[in-house]
């Protein structure tokens, strides 16, 4: 139910980007510098079964990529997309947008996390 987001998408090319940028909770204090990536769990569900705990969940984190450029935006989800197909994950864009008070260009991801407990 709390997947290792920030381990699985911390790799060399989205370090190389963000450095340590990468906030839970969907939240980057504003006082950060640009680019940022920010997380926060949509949904979890885990395995049940009848006769034990479960062993296991399947969680929804949205992932959203913000950049001063359009490219670099691009360029930064690529490089989060490359970090969760490393890690098996599946995961899908749903979100292509500019944020009208920042200004800073958006790309949303969702990633699906299965984890054992």
């Amino acid at each position: 139910m709390f997947p290792k987001v920030f381990r699985t998408i911390h790799t060399t090319s989205v370090a190389g980007i963000v450095g340590d940028r990468i906030g839970r909770h969907g939240f980057v204090a504003q006082t950060e510098s640009r680019p940022y990536i920010t997380w926060q769990i949509i949904s979890g569900q885990p395995y049940d079964n009848l006769s034990s705990a479960p062993g296991g969940d399947f969680t929804t984190v949205q992932l959203d990529c913000y950049h001063s450029t359009d490219a670099g935006a691009e360029l930064l989800a690529l490089a989060v997309r490359e970090a969760l197909d490393a890690g098996l994950i599946c995961n899908r864009v749903v979100l292509n947008s500019r944020d009208p008070e920042t200004k800073l260009y958006r790309v949303g991801m969702e990633a699906d996390f299965i984890d054992q407990r």
